[in-house]
């Protein structure tokens, strides 16, 4: 039984990849079969054999894992694009906010403190905040509208 079954799967495979053809023989008997008919006879093919008709065979294990790899690095990739572009327009909005509330700050206060090179504290005098206050109104025209 064990010797059996291998043979006749091994004979039951040769029939599903035949083509059917129909042909007529001289006395006008027509015949179907899957074996080819003799060569001073015209032939026509029925039913293709399953690679030639053109239904597309099933991908293999393998061919599905790749495609199943492929998708999900292109998802990734798009989510981390997403989350990068995120983080940017984030960065962008706490970049914006602190040149307004520095706005607001050199607006509202007359006198503004800084300190030089040496740690000792310098007032700015108003040519230099009317300079800082046209340079960052510049900033917020050009990077934050």
């Amino acid at each position: 039984m064990k010797r059996c079954l291998p043979v006749c799967l091994l004979l039951l495979s040769f029939s599903a990849h035949g083509a059917l053809t129909k042909w007529v023989d001289a006395e006008g008997k027509v015949h179907y079969s899957d074996e080819p008919p003799p060569a001073n006879v015209k032939a026509k093919t029925l039913i293709a054999p399953s690679a030639a008709s053109g239904v597309p065979a099933e991908k293999t294990y393998i061919e599905r894992e790749t495609d199943l790899k492929k998708s999900l690095k292109a998802r990734e990739e798009t989510e981390q694009k997403a989350a990068q572009q995120q983080e940017a327009a984030l960065a962008k909005q706490k970049y914006c906010s602190s040149l307004r509330a520095n706005l607001t700050t050199m607006e509202k206060s007359p006198r503004i403190a800084s300190y030089n090179e040496k740690g000792e504290r310098v007032l700015m005098d108003e040519t230099a905040r009317q300079q800082q206050l046209a340079e960052i109104r510049q900033r917020i025209a050009a990077e934050c509208n």
